[in-house]
């Protein structure tokens, strides 16, 4: 089989025992497995005729992209015999059409890449996953319907997509790579695969959307004592701003304390501390007076210990900005936590953390929640530890699963979703089973069982 690959994409693109131990663990080193091989093609049609043989031989596929998956979505799962499918060597921006405002990239293109070469061309490509820009691909972007910072002003992955080239599990290749806005013909579907978490074949190419380049831009940070506070907030600033606004991010001051404390040269932007953190972000194509506006809507705010400033400086916006990326990371540095990646109706949040809160202190005296996230579109990143290290690793071996139980059953009654824009992956493979409905989980199943009527595309994960 090895030699069949080899043939394939070249023997130095055939990856196997130590060296293709880095492509079977996951991002955060929770998720690993073994693979017969790591295979790097260089082009679709050697994609193609990997899964036809891998199809002929009974052998499970993992596609692959920058592995930066945090529910083990893109890594083998143990005792399947699998051959990971990287593309990272398919990197090409294949053609930018600025009038149309579309580009053509191949799936192994990095989102930093994809948003360069849309800079270089004067439009924004704006998916906004700063954190791992420069590590995650555009194929796992279309996979698990990436979200990131620029939600509510331009869409999920889902609405940045236009068309797409998938290799199916036997082998075959749709070319649906078209750069149209409207194309009501039947069926629409890429959106099959986009959010399948590369269950139902493997994204290759994509045609995505371009946007205008913002040439003026204005960030402020606010502090607000509450998070009814913050909701009230971000429906005046939508209200005055419409859709200049282009980022709305919430920290709790806990976020912070753990940044000041792992992440060098950042600094509390304020004199005082206080309970929520908004950082606010405007965009426009042309440079009108958005300061002025910003100020304006902020003075007609009232709130108790309410303070805020605002900057046109790139400068100082990345420093603010730095506070807001650099939370997951000084998470990993203090140790483990219990994540959640959940969202609730916009005019939720407040209700969600004010019972969620609720219901762990009830529980569990002491426990420190870090919450931050994408206010803008209802997503929330929800994670829960104990401050005390060695009591920390006994609460996260004991009590995971209850904690998930308490935290998912607030979302559930609100009308939220328990996996916001990380995917299910093996993480929540077997939960999403309590929380979506009999019938949901069958339409999956049949159209699982369409497509890859082996089982043999990325098993062991969604279904």
């Amino acid at each position: 089989m090895i030699e069949l690959l080899q043939n394939i994409v070249g023997a130095e693109h055939v990856l196997t025992g130590s060296a293709a131990s880095a492509y079977c663990t996951d991002w955060r080193g929770r998720y690993s497995g073994r693979a017969l091989a790591v295979v790097l093609p260089a082009d679709t049609r050697q994609v193609s005729d990997v899964v036809k043989l891998c199809a002929a031989h009974q052998i499970a596929i993992v596609p692959q992209g920058g592995n930066t998956s945090l529910c083990g979505g893109s890594v083998p799962v143990p005792e399947v015999k699998q051959v990971v499918v990287n593309l990272s060597r398919m990197n090409k921006i294949i053609a930018v059409d600025a009038s149309n405002h579309t580009m053509t990239v191949q799936a192994g293109c990095t989102l930093a890449a994809v948003r360069e070469a849309a800079g270089n061309a004067e439009c924004l490509f704006p998916l906004g996953l700063t954190a791992i820009a420069e590590h995650c691909e555009i194929g796992g972007n279309i996979s698990t319907n990436a979200g990131g910072i620029g939600v509510l002003r331009y869409g999920n992955m889902r609405d940045l997509v236009l068309g797409l080239e998938v290799v199916l599990p036997d082998g075959r290749i749709w070319n649906g790579l078209r750069g149209l806005r409207k194309d009501n013909t039947g069926y629409d579907l890429k959106h099959l695969f986009i959010g399948a978490e590369g269950t139902l074949g493997i994204v290759t190419a994509a045609v995505l959307k371009l946007f205008p380049q913002p040439q003026a831009t204005v960030t402020a940070i606010l502090a607000v004592g509450n998070a009814t506070s913050a909701v009230r907030m971000l429906e005046l600033v939508r209200k005055e701003c419409g859709n200049t606004l282009s980022a709305f991010e919430l920290m709790s001051r806990d976020c912070l304390e753990l940044v000041f404390k792992h992440i060098p040269e950042t600094r509390d932007p304020f004199d005082e501390a206080h309970r929520w953190y908004l950082l606010v972000q405007l965009g426009d194509v042309s440079k009108s007076a958005m300061q002025e506006s910003l100020r304006h809507t902020f003075t007609g705010f009232t709130s108790p210990r309410f303070d805020y400033q605002i900057t046109a400086d790139a400068g100082i916006a990345e420093q603010w900005w730095k506070l807001r990326r650099n939370i997951s990371e000084a998470q990993k540095r203090e140790g483990l936590s219990i994540k959640h990646d959940v969202s609730v109706p916009v005019s939720q949040i407040a209700q969600f953390l004010l019972h969620a809160d609720g219901v762990l202190q009830n529980n569990y005296p002491g426990v420190r929640v870090v919450a931050f996230g994408h206010m803008g579109d209802g997503n929330i990143h929800y994670n829960v530890s104990m401050p005390d290290g060695a009591a920390n690793k006994r609460f996260i071996a004991e009590q995971e699963s209850t904690v998930n139980k308490l935290v998912y059953e607030v979302v559930r009654e609100l009308g939220g979703s328990i996996s916001a824009e990380h995917g299910l992956g093996q993480l929540k493979r077997d939960t999403i089973r309590d929380y979506k409905s009999a019938l949901e989980l069958e339409l999956m199943s049949n159209i699982k069982r369409a497509l890859d009527p082996q089982r043999l595309m990325n098993p062991g994960k969604v279904l």
